[in-house]
């Protein structure tokens, strides 16, 4: 059975944590693992009116923030959930420049660095935008680390008719990323 860690950082991108945390939850054979840091929580009131229970509701475990003794902080941990992969959606510029340094400072850093260091798959999806110089730095370090990195760009070759859909498209997106089977559409599947 997979195990899928989600952290949730301080960045806009709410909606889309939701969906894909949804899509998760209503896959049988994954277990969702999850935790929402403290600045996500304050973005989450203000793009969906909701406190970290609207995401809470689709994990199997919730982690707090600032527990940094907590299982998803040890490498030990990881090596009995195998498969397993983390996801950081969405991930701050500041939670990225953590990676990038190693210098964490809560568990979804924490255990990002140590998903790295344990060769494991870690999906950086982005939504900063314009970027930095010290932005795409930090991403090329962690991409030559071993991240892969995700910003949030729709695509709208599936030509989606809602916010639901583009939200749909990108959880397929990242589903590939992670190696999980899903029934979003494809480009391919729309070109035939």
């Amino acid at each position: 059975m997979p195990e899928i860690l989600v952290g949730v950082s301080g960045a806009s991108g709410m909606p889309l944590a939701l969906c894909v945390l949804r899509e998760l939850a209503a896959m049988p054979d994954v277990r969702v693992h999850c935790i929402i840091s403290q600045g996500a929580r304050a973005v989450l009131q203000a793009e969906c009116g909701a406190g970290p229970e609207l995401l809470a509701a689709y994990a199997d475990h919730l982690y707090e923030p600032d527990d940094l003794a907590a299982g998803p902080a040890s490498g030990s941990w990881w090596h009995g959930k195998r498969p397993a992969a983390m996801l950081i959606l969405p991930c701050s510029m500041g939670t990225l420049g953590a990676l990038a340094s190693g210098a964490t400072r809560n568990l979804v850093q924490r255990a990002g660095d140590v998903v790295l260091k344990e060769g494991l798959r870690l999906v950086l999806v982005t939504r900063e935008s314009p970027l930095s110089a010290v932005h795409l730095r930090n991403m090329l370090a962690l991409r030559e680390a071993g991240a892969v990195i995700m910003p949030f760009s729709p695509g709208f070759y599936l030509r989606p008719q809602s916010l639901e859909d583009i939200l749909l498209q990108t959880s397929g997106r990242i589903f590939d990323q992670l190696g999980l089977e899903h029934n979003q559409k494809r480009w391919a599947e729309n070109n035939k």
